[in-house]
């Protein structure tokens, strides 16, 4: 519903104050207005006709130029909306209907760059390799056989058809080249049907990892056969960790290594997260790391005995000045380590987006190379 009616307004909003000022043929306006229909309605089309509106079944170049045109009528709303609103204030203070310094077209021409250049910008950070942030945190309760462990942190990788295989390829390699202790993907690892993405994921069976490669289920694995990812990703050498732990002998110590659903899980008709459920039959003295795609239950993991929670989902807010409201939102979580009782959590500003709205600016996207000390 949101989307429908944000698509509306758009469509809208630019169809009055940006379109139908201009000075142009009549068949042209028509032309324009309906493809400005179209691209605000992308969404709508994605959802009943092109295989869902996580996943858009597109090839890639027709993908990226409606993402790109999608991005950049935001922007141009946006710059549409805060024109108009300068307006009615100049007009409130002054009490008088001044005659704007631009004609329409001229100031529409000026908007329509203003709103590419950073739609541009946004799209080729979105789709850009994730850089590499190695982070080292001291946790107090950490034996000391493992001080230096290393986890890898893939969250919210978004395989789609705009997020192809060349970049998990190249996501692969960067992760493969750290020699990493552990890999761990906190959710969102794919959007759309495994025989869709089955190329697109083929790269994650090059993986490598010491101990082993794990993985937590996020809000997108329930938006495409579950069931079915949950069978496939075995086949990678993905563990997936659903309610449930693993204990990994690591140099004499225990390390355990959990991983619970996500809150969607139960309008698909299975069992939500269970953090206390995940951590049962745990041996109560081992160190404890908490795969959870979402950060919000970060207060309750902490009770329920994890020492460590590695999270994503929030994108890092994917564009400044956005982040507020998805923190807002995301209940004050946004990006970074954040200490709850015993506990530390990071949260991933995540490997990828999904393909409805791949736009970064002013928040990259990362792998994080976690380094345990003790301390």
């Amino acid at each position: 519903m949101f989307v429908l009616l944000l698509g509306l307004l758009v469509f809208l909003w630019l169809l009055v104050r940006a379109l139908l000022p201009l000075s142009l043929p009549r068949g042209v306006k028509a032309v324009v207005a309906v493809l400005l229909f179209i691209f605000s309605f992308q969404h709508f089309f994605y959802r009943y006709f092109l295989g869902g509106m996580a996943s858009p079944e597109l090839p890639f170049p027709l993908l990226l130029l409606a993402t790109g045109v999608f991005v950049a009528l935001l922007f141009l709303f946006l710059l549409t909306l805060t024109w108009d609103i300068v307006l009615v204030l100049n007009r409130l203070r002054m009490g008088t209907r001044r005659r704007g310094a631009f004609s329409p077209g001229r100031r529409q021409a000026v908007m329509t760059c203003l709103a590419v250049i950073p739609a541009v910008c946004g799209v080729r950070n979105a789709l850009a390799v994730p850089e590499i942030r190695r982070l080292e945190t001291a946790l107090p309760a950490l034996p000391a056989a493992l001080d230096g462990l290393t986890i890898a942190q893939i969250s919210d990788l978004h395989v789609s058809s705009l997020l192809h295989a060349p970049r998990v390829r190249a996501i692969v390699d960067g992760v493969n080249a750290l020699k990493p202790d552990i890999v761990v993907f906190t959710g969102d690892m794919v959007d759309g049907f495994p025989d869709r993405r089955a190329e697109g994921v083929a790269p994650l069976r090059d993986l490598r990892a010491a101990r082993g490669i794990f993985a937590c289920a996020g809000n997108h694995e329930y938006y495409a056969d579950f069931n079915a990812w949950m069978r496939v990703f075995p086949n990678l050498g993905i563990h997936t960790l659903l309610n449930t732990h693993r204990t990994l002998p690591v140099n004499g110590e225990n390390l355990v290594l959990a991983g619970v659903t996500d809150i969607v899980a139960p309008r698909f008709g299975l069992p939500p997260p269970d953090t206390r459920a995940a951590l049962a039959g745990a041996p109560e003295d081992a160190f404890t790391v908490l795969l959870d795609h979402r950060p919000i239950n970060a207060a309750a993991n902490a009770e329920a005995g994890a020492d460590l929670q590695l999270s994503g989902h929030t994108h890092g807010g994917q564009i400044l000045g956005m982040t507020a409201l998805v923190a807002a939102y995301n209940q004050g979580y946004l990006y970074g380590w954040y200490q709850r009782g015993n506990m530390k959590l990071y949260v991933s500003s995540g490997a990828g987006l999904w393909s409805g709205l791949p736009v970064r600016l002013g928040v990259p996207s990362e792998i994080a190379v976690l380094t345990l000390r003790r301390g």
